[in-house]
């Protein structure tokens, strides 16, 4: 202002001849200069704003550094600040004397006009919360548990980014099988932890791997199940494609007489068995019990456990040391039931030994299997038939029988019984009317009749349609099959219907005709005993003592004795 006003006061002196010469727009001019120049130079002056005593003869250029060219003159030679704004990093921090700072990733400081190194998160703009160390990186999206481990809106200092923690998509891949769902692990807690930060994120992107709960359905290409079985014998687990065998016992309500064994040990069985044949001899009692109080599929894991444990295999060690029927009967029990099925039905087409042209065909064994079985279990039994002999079951049944008989052997190979169980009392009255127009009602036979009943339809229909028959023609169906047919097909047919009925009833039968008269039919007894001890044979105890007056068990008894006659008592009273 001094320079301004002695300016002014020049022109105002007497000897200034130009004064009046001077036109008011430079006086203007001159005056906007002036005052221009004050503020520039006012404005270029430093100041203190951090509150402390700094000297107003600080220059410029330490001004620009941020105040650390006097303060800290050996700490910090040459450290400036691009004119007092750091850009997104701190400055070199090693020197003597400079207070340790805690860096946070991803936080951009603000400009500290002062120049003084801050003193606190606080300065620097953080969050008033500190980062939650103590939680730790969720397998998936952090918005699917809960934690709110994003920047709050009220915490400007961190940036806001579309997701707390950046894609690990190649580091933590697809965790759907190892980490289920956590909604029951974790419930929802929109109440405790608002939603705060972004919005939720999609998990991590899946990269190709699938759940490792083990094989998909069926295993991979040509992987076989174990040998075990879990369908219909009980407890025995499924071989083949169907794994019919096991799904009898809860699609029929039958009672096995041995089930799974609760304190079962493959390893300790199997030592009782090594003791049992080790040496001279062998102790049947032992083998009868640990082999006869197990299942199918528990004996299956005998077998591969003594294997293991002693590298010989117990199905040819049990060949060398027992013999005779008792033989016969634990052969039986160790093997899987459709494997044993499809045996008895080579064997019965075969014919007995000593017999190459095979015409000793045994079409009782054809029957009682072929009637017996469920679709699901015909279904495994030609799969392993394949397997075992490389021939279809329908060809050779085909080539080892003929006429009608053949045709309902076909019709019941084929597996499409129906096993709904559902009854039509209208339909009932009108196949019952048909089968006695078929048969009773005409001279002749027709045949194809009663097979395409016989053989189509389920088990409770077909006791609706034999009561309807008999209220048409005043006698049973097996009476008119009796008149009607001979031979094979009458056999047949009389299974079939006999199974219908009951089916413990008819293998009570059959047990009863095996052990009568002279002599026993061991193969006939030693089938029906091993095939229905883990299926039914708490039924058949009970229709056999109600039928013939006597427990199963003692007419075994008297029919048969040693080792033989203890391994049949055993699998009939069962564990």
């Amino acid at each position: 202002l001094s320079r301004l006003f002695k300016s002014r006061s020049a022109l105002f002196t007497p000897q200034c001849s130009t004064f009046h010469s001077i036109p008011p727009t430079m006086f203007k001019n001159i005056l906007v200069s002036g005052v221009k120049q004050l503020v520039e130079t006012q404005l270029n002056k430093p100041s203190n704003q951090g509150g402390s005593s700094q000297p107003q003869q600080q220059s410029d250029q330490s001004n620009m550094n941020g105040g650390y060219g006097q303060q800290y003159p050996q700490s910090y030679p040459a450290q400036g600040y691009n004119g007092g704004h750091n850009q997104g990093q701190y400055p070199q921090q090693g020197g003597v004397g400079y207070p340790p700072t805690q860096s946070h990733p991803g936080v951009q400081p603000q400009f500290n006009p002062s120049g003084y190194p801050s003193s606190g998160p606080t300065e620097l703009n953080y969050a008033p919360t500190p980062y939650p160390s103590s939680i730790p990186y969720p397998a998936g999206d952090s918005s699917n548990i809960g934690f709110n481990v994003g920047t709050s809106s009220s915490a400007p200092g961190y940036p806001q980014t579309p997701s707390a923690f950046p894609s690990q998509g190649g580091v933590y891949p697809s965790q759907g099988g190892v980490y289920p769902s956590q909604g029951g692990v974790y419930p929802s807690q929109g109440g405790v932890y608002p939603s705060q930060g972004p919005p939720p994120q999609p998990s991590y992107p899946s990269q190709g791997y699938q759940p490792q709960g083990g094989y998909p359905q069926g295993g991979p290409q040509g992987y076989q199940p174990p040998s075990q079985f879990g369908s219909g014998y009980g407890s025995m687990a499924p071989s083949g494609p169907s794994g019919g065998y096991g799904q009898q016992q809860s699609m029929w309500g039958g009672t096995p007489s041995v089930k799974n064994y609760p304190a079962f040990n493959a390893n300790v069985d199997s030592e009782v068995l090594r003791r049992a044949m080790k040496g001279l001899g062998c102790d049947n009692s032992k083998v009868i019990q640990v082999l006869c109080a197990r299942t199918n599929g528990q004996r299956q894991e005998i077998a591969r456990a003594f294997k293991t444990m002693y590298g010989k295999d117990l199905l040819a060690d049990l060949k060398s040391e027992l013999h005779g029927d008792f033989e016969d009967v634990i052969l039986a029990l160790m093997e899987r039931p459709p494997v044993y099925d499809a045996q008895q039905l080579r064997k019965a087409m075969q014919g007995p030994v000593g017999d190459p042209l095979g015409l000793g065909t045994r079409e009782s064994v054809l029957i009682e299997i072929m009637t017996t079985r469920t679709n699901a279990q015909i279904g495994e039994l030609k799969y392993v038939y394949r397997q075992m002999y490389g021939s279809d079951l329908e060809k050779d049944l085909i080539g080892e029988t003929s006429g009608h008989f053949k045709r309902l052997l076909v019709s019941l190979c084929a597996g499409g019984r129906d096993e709904s169980m559902h009854v039509d009392p209208v339909r009932a009255n009108h196949d019952a009317r048909k089968l006695y127009q078929a048969g009773e009602g005409r001279l002749g036979t027709d045949e194809s009749a009663f097979n395409a009943i016989l053989a189509s339809q389920n088990y409770a229909q077909l006791r609706l349609v034999f009561d309807e028959y008999h209220k048409v023609c005043n006698r049973s169906i097996e009476q008119s099959v009796q008149n009607e047919f001979s031979g094979d097909i009458r056999d047949g047919l009389l299974a079939v219907c006999a199974v219908v009925r009951s089916k413990p009833a008819y293998f009570a039968t059959l047990l009863h005709n095996s052990m009568k008269g002279l002599g026993t039919r061991d193969g006939d007894l030693i089938r029906a005993v091993v095939t229905r001890c883990e299926v039914d044979m708490v039924d058949i105890r009970t229709a056999f003592e109600g039928m013939y007056k006597q427990p199963l068990e003692k007419m075994i008894n008297g029919d048969c004795s040693g080792s033989y006659k203890d391994a049949l008592i055993a699998l009939v009273r069962g564990n």
